[in-house]
């Protein structure tokens, strides 16, 4: 469906809500029409744009209670990654601009302080918002204000070791605040879901929550050892009851008070519930069990591959564009299992992205050396840390972006020590239409100064494969950063072979100038060479294919030839390959070479296509092209050697 119809989808009443008041305005039994318009919306425009489909639809409901109960943006509502958000989107004002989600300047993939008031805090990484609403809530209170603070967590997140500490300061400060955690991953019979409702139901209402009250004020005054000893049984069995039959005894021993679970598609018992909840004045811990990909069949049968996914066929859910070239994700997953079946002490570990970063195979052929530790980046590199003390070859297969969540034990508990654990860094570079908080673009400033470690960049599948199989025959700390990409298209070898440490390799002669081009950059920058070559420009392009340790030989001996060096690199200038080789430079005393450099510059980039976004920053042929040729323009009268005499006859 196309863009126009989808903005102007006719819907009985979906059409009539321009913010959450007209959702307090509707009667209850307009409701069921709402969710079910609001998730074929979701439905149809994730359908054409991509995006966080199972999550979403599986919250709808919830957000309709929530924002019927609750007066957003007064009242603080936090998401946890925000995966789970379109529906808030779209209830919150931006129906008609919902069409242009994840679209350059469109609607963002995740809630964004600027795009709406009622996005109240930016997101994108797990497991921060706990510990938002903590500080939300204590902000409120030293502001003397009353309005109600909640936090919508999913249950992935609850692996994410700091939603833990945010569970602990929160319980233990005892201020009112509300988290509904989403609990997607758990079912829960019609039986008991509607005798927990019941329950719940009663058990949050004024009359029981005051006579509980009352009840326990009366045995704990009265005098002596009886009514000690009575109000203890009376608390030995509501907690004992409360942990047989729900895990709400952890969260009570945190200092929440535990309500559910209850069914969260179930829209009289999630607004009655809130509303008692409301009432409270303490932590509140509310457990939803909701179906992740609800109202959808490919996606409840299916919420793994729906979790997020680019355009599809909304009758089959078949993916809009087949292509059948390998990404580089496809062919590290493929080179791993390659490599592990000729050596045991190999191991794979992410952090809740076995599909993501294409080891799902590896664990289905080798399940006993494949380890998911949820999302827990800093726990999977320190287990990687102990795995490669007892001789095993762990590699850390997690995106680059959430790489930065374990950058301290990078350091201490692998660098530090020298252990041979390999860190493959996934999405390096631009990713297009997830946005600012999920560009890899990093990685190489926060490696390249680490001692001990070595870091490489492919340009192409087939060299992402020799890489990896260096890396783990090395012996030492390595990492590899590769883009979210289809490969550019060469043919890969048998088994890979390894390639020397910190060597680069010249990948087309010229003597004006000398780019340097790391990793996903060397293509284009060909091409770019190309360009220049109609202008009469002989550009030299080399593939660095290491970080670190820099070809400094290599690097030198061009730069002295031709006078000239571009750098371009897809990742932060500051810091970055480009900050790496003025270093060198500069160490050598080569104060007369001009450089540039082209990558990112000291920005958060936004959210767009990969080409959209490449091309903005000047990272595409034409773009290297543009630059290059106007430097070499302004730096003519430049004294060189010829870079043929300085390279000598032959192939390099």
């Amino acid at each position: 469906m196309e863009e126009h119809q989808i903005r102007n989808m006719e819907y009985s009443v979906l059409n009539q809500v321009q913010s959450p008041e007209d959702i307090k305005k509707l009667p209850f039994e307009s409701l069921k029409t709402l969710s079910d318009e609001v998730r074929d919306l979701i439905i149809r425009t994730v359908s054409e744009n991509g995006g966080h489909l199972a999550s979403s639809l599986g919250v709808v409901e919830l957000t309709i209670a929530l924002l019927r109960v609750f007066s957003p943006p007064d009242d603080r509502v936090v998401f946890d990654v925000g995966h789970q958000a379109y529906a808030y989107k779209i209830l919150t004002g931006r129906r008609d601009r919902f069409h242009s989600l994840r679209s350059r300047g469109g609607i963002a993939g995740f809630p964004k302080r600027r795009e709406s008031e009622y996005d109240f805090f930016d997101t994108g990484h797990a497991g921060n918002a706990i510990s938002v609403a903590a500080g939300l809530a204590q902000a409120r209170c030293l502001s003397g204000e009353n309005h109600k603070v909640i936090a919508l967590v999913g249950d992935g997140s609850l692996t994410c070791g700091v939603s833990y500490e945010g569970l602990n300061q929160a319980g233990a400060a005892e201020k009112d605040l509300i988290i509904i955690l989403n609990d997607n991953e758990m079912s829960i019979s019609p039986n008991v879901g509607a005798m927990a409702a019941y329950l719940n139901r009663i058990m949050t209402g004024q009359l029981v929550t005051r006579f509980r009250n009352d009840i326990k004020s009366i045995l704990k005054n009265i005098p002596g050892v009886m009514g000690r000893s009575i109000y203890g049984v009376a608390r030995q069995f509501e907690d004992a009851l409360k942990g047989f039959i729900t895990p709400g005894r952890l969260f009570e021993d945190l200092g929440f008070n535990y309500v559910g679970p209850i069914d969260g598609h179930h829209l009289r018992h999630l607004i009655e519930t809130l509303t008692n909840v409301k009432r409270f004045r303490k932590p509140v811990l509310l457990h939803t069990i909701t179906c992740k990909g609800k109202g959808y069949c490919c996606a409840e049968e299916d919420p793994s591959r729906f979790h997020g996914v680019g355009p599809f066929e909304i009758e089959t859910g078949k993916a809009r564009v087949s292509d059948d070239s390998p990404t580089y994700t496809t062919v590290f997953g493929q080179t791993m299992i390659k490599l592990a079946e000729r050596d045991p002490k190999i191991m794979a570990i992410t952090a809740a992205m076995e599909y993501g970063t294409g080891l799902a195979g590896f664990g289905e052929i080798f399940p006993k050396r494949f380890f998911d530790v949820g999302i827990a980046e800093q726990h999977g590199v320190i287990f990687a840390a102990g795995l490669a003390c007892e001789g095993y070859k762990p590699v850390v297969a997690i995106y680059s972006t959430f790489f930065q969540r374990g950058y301290d034990h990078i350091i201490h508990d692998v660098c530090m020590q020298n252990l041979p654990v390999i860190f493959a860094m996934d999405r390096a570079g631009v990713v297009g239409e997830d946005g600012p908080t999920h560009h890899g673009v990093f990685d190489v400033a926060f490696t390249r100064n680490v001692p001990n470690l070595a870091v490489m960049a492919p340009s192409s599948e087939d060299e992402l494969a020799d890489m990896l199989y260096t890396a783990i025959e090395s012996g030492s700390p390595c990492a590899l950063r590769y883009p979210r990409a289809k490969g550019v298209g060469l043919p890969i070898k048998d088994f890979p072979e390894i390639i020397p440490l910190g060597k680069g390799v010249i990948a087309r002669h010229g003597s004006d100038l000398v780019m340097l081009a790391l990793g996903s950059m060397l293509y284009p920058a060909l091409h770019a060479a190309e360009i220049l070559e109609t202008f009469g420009i002989s550009a030299c392009v080399v593939n660095p294919r290491f970080v670190k340790p820099l070809d400094g030989e290599l690097i030198v001996r061009l730069a002295r030839a031709t006078g000239r060096v571009i750098t371009v690199e897809e990742g932060v200038l500051a810091g970055g390959f480009g900050s790496a080789v003025l270093e060198l430079l500069a160490d050598e005393g080569l104060t007369e070479v001009r450089v540039i450099r082209l990558g990112i510059p000291d920005v958060f980039v936004e959210h767009g296509t990969r080409n959209e976004l490449l091309e903005d920053y000047g990272l595409t042929p034409q773009g290297i092209a543009n630059a290059a040729y106007t430097f070499y323009k302004t730096n003519t009268a430049l004294n060189r050697t010829s870079l043929n005499e300085s390279l000598g006859a032959g192939p390099h």
